[in-house]
């Protein structure tokens, strides 16, 4: 299978996620070890900076290995990666009681991605909660630590 060899990346990018990955403290780190809710040797699971108004609580699954997109992201990481939202969905089932789950990813500008290291959405939906309508803002770190620590009590 011919994979393409894209980079959207700018020169000199600092990835957010391997920062975060590496322990390394940035400015532009969005960001904090609090936020991860799970980490195994090939992913890690945090509460995302960016949270929409009807679905807080929303999580990204990051793999370990620095990817750019789904194009390079190996088929057995894809999969962890996957067994990954599916333990985070349930978690969010038991720990927020929503009424269901969605997940989302972006490749390339015309996807919407914009931070350079592939990564899974997983959002905890309701009726009526407008995620596809309405803007992202950052949430305090103090509240993704809650949103963290109630999902680490159910995820298995």
């Amino acid at each position: 299978m011919n994979v393409p060899r894209l980079s959207h990346a700018p020169a000199g990018y600092l990835c957010p996620f391997c920062l975060l990955i590496s322990g390394q403290e940035h400015e532009a780190l969005w960001s904090t070890p609090d936020d991860i809710v799970w980490r195994d040797p090939q992913a890690l699971v945090l509460i995302a900076a960016k949270q929409w108004p009807g679905t807080p609580g929303h999580v990204l699954v990051v793999p370990v290995p620095h990817h750019e997109h789904l194009y390079a992201l190996p088929d057995t990481l894809g999969a962890h990666i996957h067994s990954l939202a599916r333990r985070t969905a349930l978690a969010m089932k038991a720990a927020y009681g929503c009424e269901g789950v969605s997940t989302r990813q972006h490749n390339e500008p015309a996807g919407h991605q914009d931070v350079w290291h592939y990564h899974l959405h997983v959002f905890p939906r309701w009726t009526g909660d407008q995620l596809y309508v309405t803007p992202g803002a950052l949430m305090p770190a103090s509240e993704r630590a809650t949103y963290a620590q109630r999902l680490r009590t159910h995820f298995q």
